[in-house]
Parts: structure tokens; sequence; C-alpha cells
């Protein structure tokens, strides 16, 4: 009985490539064991009716290599482990157990001394030539070697006549004065910040600015004219606020300031920074808070009341004043009063 690979129409309603192999064995042959290996799968395969293609055609397995196998001759097989795998899928072919008849190959041929082959189409080169272009180096090494000292050994390079023009040039330098250049500017970070100002501070009081600052500098002015001051109170009279009390929350110092009509006010810190500035309406008042080197700077002394320790003590006299001098003396002990 022949059987043939089946025709590509008939293989294309197939998903499963296994079918194939099944189209090829009609029937399980049965392996002989009163011959090798090989030529059982010869008498298995001839029992079935196929020829040597139809097997490579199924395992995808060269012809010559199927060949190989039928006749034991691992020695023409790529490598042993090659061996292994066409065998289990010969036998697959053949509708055999593969683990079955891989085990019998290897009781017939071991497979465990095989080499893997060489790749085909490589070809080694031998280390020859690595120790030719080893030596073609070295010897180039040695050349540039030999021609750098025979130029070192004629004469001096011009660069060894190059330090003397240096100490010339030092000579020359120490027979006259020294002349140094401008001390550089001070690094960013080192220079002096700028004393901070109210914004539109100064604009408002220029007298010769923008004609913006003119005209506010005009109004303050006529308002302070036409404006009626307040009476200074009595010496020791209680402070009454007439109006809002800037500065500090509560009486640290007890300094208050109190303005009798419009005038300027600014508190400049130790550093000359203004920590406050501002133009005091009639009424209005400034309380010191507790901070050292503070200075007052007024525009108008005379529109300023002092007050100390709750107390009036009367009227500015100086347009800057230390809040120090302002300050109450710390009062005495019974004890030192006696």
């Amino acid at each position: 009985m022949s059987a043939f690979p089946p025709s590509a129409d008939a293989r294309a309603g197939r998903e499963d490539p296994r079918d194939d192999l099944a189209a090829l064995r009609p029937t399980t042959p049965v392996l002989a064991d009163d011959v090798d290996l090989g030529q059982a799968l010869r008498l298995a395969r001839e029992s079935l009716g196929l020829a040597q293609e139809d097997i490579a055609q199924a395992t995808h397995v060269r012809v010559q290599f199927i060949d190989a196998l039928e006749q034991l001759d691992l020695a023409a097989l790529p490598a042993g482990p090659f061996a292994g795998g066409f065998v289990r899928a010969y036998a697959r072919a053949l509708g055999l157990d593969p683990d079955a008849v891989a085990k019998r190959l290897r009781k017939e041929a071991p497979l465990e001394e095989a080499r893997l082959g060489d790749p085909l189409g490589a070809q080694f080169q031998s280390r020859a030539r690595f120790r030719g272009l080893l030596a073609t180096a070295l010897v180039v090494i040695a050349a540039l070697a030999a021609w750098n000292f025979a130029v070192r050994a004629k004469g001096p390079s011009p660069r060894s006549a190059g330090p003397a023009a240096p100490a010339q040039t030092a000579a020359q330098t120490t027979a006259g004065p020294t002349v140094l250049g401008a001390p550089l500017p001070a690094p960013p970070e080192a220079s002096t910040p700028p004393p901070y100002e109210t914004p539109g501070l100064a604009a408002a009081t220029a007298a010769n600015g923008s004609d913006a600052s003119v005209a506010v500098t005009a109004r303050i002015a006529a308002e302070a004219a036409q404006a009626r001051p307040v009476d200074p109170v009595a010496a020791g009279a209680p402070f009454a606020a007439h109006g809002p009390v800037f500065g500090a929350p509560r009486a640290e110092t007890g300094v208050v300031l109190q303005a009798i009509r419009p005038m300027s006010l600014v508190v400049r810190g130790a550093g000359g920074s203004v920590l406050f500035a501002r133009q005091l309406a009639t009424g209005e008042a400034w309380r010191a808070p507790d901070a050292p080197g503070l200075t007052i700077d007024v525009d108008v002394p005379a529109a300023v009341e002092v007050y100390v320790g709750g107390r009036a003590t009367g009227l500015l006299t100086q347009a800057q004043t230390p809040l120090a001098n302002l300050a109450a003396p710390k009062p005495t002990s019974p004890g030192d009063a006696q």
C-alpha cells in the first residue's frame, strides 16, 4: 500500500500541522528488534510505502540527513544533539513514540561524546596573522622612539629657550616702580544693599521732581497750611488717641509720637534702612517698637507731640532725633531716693 503527502488544497483546510504527519502513516508500523535503529526506521518507512522525500517534507529535515539516520551514520549529521531531534521528528512522522525511539538511539549510538561541528562556511584564521600585526606595531613604535631620541640629541629644542624671555622681562620690570591698576569693585554679595524706601514717598515729597510729584507736594503743603493744628496739651497730660495709631501693637518703649497737624514721619533703623514712612494726618500717631538704634526723621518738628510713658513731654525740637533721647528714664528705687 502506498501513501503520499496530501495536496496543498487538502492541507489548506487543516490548522494543525501534525495532520500532515497523520496523512503519511495510515497505519502504525512496528520497529524491528533484530536490526539496528537505522534499518528499523527504514523498514518501518517502507512498510508504509513512503519515500525518504516524504519524510523530509513532513519533518522539514533534509533528505541527506534522513538517509544518514537510516544508515546510523551520525558523523554525517551536523552534530550529536541534532541527531536526537532528527530521530524524534522521524519517529513522530511514522506514528512511533519519539521518547522510546530517542532512548534506543542513545543506547545503540551514545551521543554524550558528540561534538558540535564547525559552522558551515566558517573559516578560522591562525594566530600567525595576529603575530604579524603585533610585530609590525612594535617596529613602528621603536622607529618613532628612535627618531624622537635623535631629534632631542641634536640640540636644544625651540621650547628650551622660552624661559629666558620671562626672566629678562622680570629684570626689566623690577628696574622701575610697580604700577598697580585700579581696585576691582566688590562682588555683588559683599556690597551694602540700598536702604529701603516706601514706594512713592520720595516722589510725593520731592520739591523738584516730576509734574505729578510737584502737584502732590503742593497739595500736601496746602492741606497742611489750611489744616487747623491741634493745640498742644500740657506737659504730663495723658495720651489720647484722635486717630489710627501705627507702629508697635502695644507700648514697648513707652514712646508715642502724635501729629497735631499733617506732617511726614520716617523711622530709620540702626543701619539707615527705612522701617516706617508715612504722611500722618492730624490726630494720627506712631508707637515706637522695642528696637535699638532707631532715628526719628520729620519735616516739621513742631507738628509732633511726644508722649513718654503715656504722658506728654512736649514737642519735638529737631528734624532728626534718636529715639533713645526721647525714652523715659528708668524709675529709681525708694532706696536710691533716700
